[in-house]
């Protein structure tokens, strides 16, 4: 890991560019982008190194957010890299379909989404895949905290014997904040460097217990409302989770409503190793409610997590 205080982003791309060539030798690549900063940083290295021999993917897991297949596109358009979107949205509900266990969760996410990588890469005739990984997924893996699905190396699991590709990983000494700077030196936009992380099971481990079509369309929406709500809130991370089981309210008629609990958590953190509960202005959280609430029919009640971590993971899953 390379400590905050001798850290040098210009120098730090220029280094990787020349490692990236000597990894990568001869041979075309691919890079499977999620939109968040880190698979961005990755894109853009890799681009610097071979230009048009890497191959940017986008797989529409079903798990992202409201648009964001169009929104990445529309991000490395204008920085003049096509990115080629793979919609494979049943093989992962598929794959998860009656899971409730939060590990088995990422486990089974992890395998799909290495065989679909491993498909995609023989249909393109590669064998080198660039990816995202830093510091804290590899420490937070090997820890037992949780499973990261783009860990494998690490953990003892050769991707060349069982998905047929040689995986590359440039950030995997970086933490958030450092990758951040990274990205501002490499010029990509605000939206790409302040951009909020988002768990690389997507929404699937946002969902507690078993993920279902209903849950899924819930969550979608609730975290629309969120982004939109507090997209001028200066902090690490804010979203919904959607709580298992479901809680007795009014509807606006006063008859009995059975909805869904939505659970808010927003935190501030430097390199996601730590972080604490953000103490927000207790209107804008009515704010947020009321309008959960008022567009989601399916949920009677909305709570706020104050937990700091640790004891607690940011994500709940």
């Amino acid at each position: 890991m390379i400590a905050m205080d001798k850290f040098d982003p210009k120098s730090f791309i220029e280094e990787r560019i020349v490692w990236l060539r000597n990894e990568i030798g001869c041979e075309d690549a691919i890079v499977a982008l999620s939109g968040g900063v880190d698979s961005s940083v990755t894109a853009m290295l890799g681009f610097k190194a071979i230009g048009s021999r890497l191959k940017p993917i986008f797989l529409d897991d079903g798990f992202m957010r409201i648009g964001e297949s169009d929104r990445v596109r529309i991000i490395f358009d204008k920085l003049g890299v096509k990115v080629h979107v793979y919609d494979v949205e049943d093989e992962f509900l598929g794959a998860l379909r009656g899971v409730r266990d939060a590990e088995e969760k990422r486990k089974r996410f992890r395998e799909t989404f290495y065989r679909v990588l491993s498909r995609i890469a023989r249909e393109l005739g590669v064998r080198v895949v660039l990816q995202g990984t830093i510091a804290a997924d590899i420490v937070e893996t090997r820890r037992g905290v949780k499973t990261q699905h783009n860990v494998l190396e690490q953990i003892g699991i050769d991707p060349l014997r069982s998905y047929g590709f040689k995986v590359i990983e440039p950030l995997k000494d970086l933490y958030k904040d450092q990758v951040r700077l990274v990205a501002r030196e490499l010029g990509l936009p605000d939206e790409v460097v302040k951009r909020k992380p988002f768990p690389g099971p997507g929404l699937s481990i946002r969902i507690l217990g078993e993920v279902t079509s209903d849950k899924l369309s819930v969550i979608k929406k609730a975290t629309a409302i969120v982004d939109e709500e507090l997209s001028d809130i200066d902090c690490f991370q804010a979203f919904p989770v959607l709580l298992e089981g479901m809680a007795t309210g009014l509807s606006r008629d006063g008859g009995r409503k059975y909805g869904y609990m939505i659970a808010l958590r927003i935190v501030e953190s430097e390199d996601a190793m730590t972080a604490r509960y953000m103490k927000l202005d207790w209107s804008r959280l009515e704010k947020v409610r009321d309008k959960l609430i008022a567009e989601i029919p399916e949920v009677s009640r909305v709570l706020y997590d104050i937990t700091d971590k640790p004891p607690a993971t940011i994500e709940f899953e």
